[in-house]
């Protein structure tokens, strides 16, 4: 829409608009339902990838330079002299270090709150579905986002999966049936011939939103104790770079 092309213009965003023969050359499929849309927004900087694969690859690199995981801990309550943090809480026991960062997401300002930092963090619901390609040349070669639904259809492989919605429900988990058929329904509109439906798996996670979309990164008034929340959509996106940070 001219509304999405203005701010990207804005911020010198490169991007091809594309007529239906135009999407159909980047992505073959759709081929089979051309007359369902008549162009699209074609953004050549953007990449897709597996957070999954990356974030395991990244631990064992850690790892290897003498980075201690614990995985499967769960950190109870941060402990203070008043001034500094003093210890971590958990239910393996007491943990102690030089500096910490609390990086837990849409759990921040639960951990947080205790000690009188108030974060600008709320768990915003967003609900996929992963389900096995079964015709490759059905399948999505890249991510296509439909804009009428807000879901963003992916391929990771021999997977596709699809994602998007944004709920409001606090820290429930609860899998909402209408949500999946939502899901199901983009999929198998645009690509109605490449994965498995009736094997979809279906999944939901909190995205840790600000009230403008800045994660919230750096210091406090405690001088070791630091903070990278609030990434909302981006967490991997700007994983990175807050790390650099």
């Amino acid at each position: 829409t001219a509304s999405d092309t203005t701010i990207l213009d804005r911020y010198g965003v490169a991007y091809q608009r594309l007529d239906r023969d135009g999407c159909i050359e980047h992505e073959p499929a759709l081929a089979r339902v051309r007359n369902k849309f008549v162009g699209g927004l074609r953004l050549p900087g953007d990449e897709t990838g597996d957070c999954f694969k990356f974030t395991n690859r990244i631990s064992e690199m850690a790892a290897a330079r003498g980075a201690t995981l614990r995985f499967g801990v769960n950190i109870e309550a941060l402990l203070t002299d008043g001034k500094r943090i003093t210890g971590v809480v958990t239910d393996h026991g007491r943990l102690q270090a030089e500096a910490y960062l609390v990086a837990l997401g849409s759990h921040s300002p639960r951990l947080l709150a205790p000690l009188g930092v108030h974060l600008p963090v709320y768990p915003v619901k967003g609900y996929s579905i992963t389900l096995p390609i079964t015709d490759r040349g059905g399948a999505p070669e890249s991510t296509v986002m439909d804009e009428t639904h807000k879901v963003a259809v992916t391929r990771l492989r021999e997977r596709i999966r699809v994602g998007g919605t944004a709920e409001l429900a606090g820290y429930s988990m609860h899998l909402h049936e209408a949500r999946r058929r939502t899901l199901l329904h983009v999929v198998g509109d645009l690509f109605p011939d490449g994965g498995d439906r009736a094997r979809a798996e279906f999944w939901c996670g909190l995205r840790p939103m600000t009230p403008d979309g800045t994660p919230v990164v750096g210091g406090t008034e405690m001088p070791n104790l630091w903070l990278a929340t609030g990434h909302g959509t981006l967490g991997w996106t700007m994983a990175a770079g807050t790390a650099r940070v």
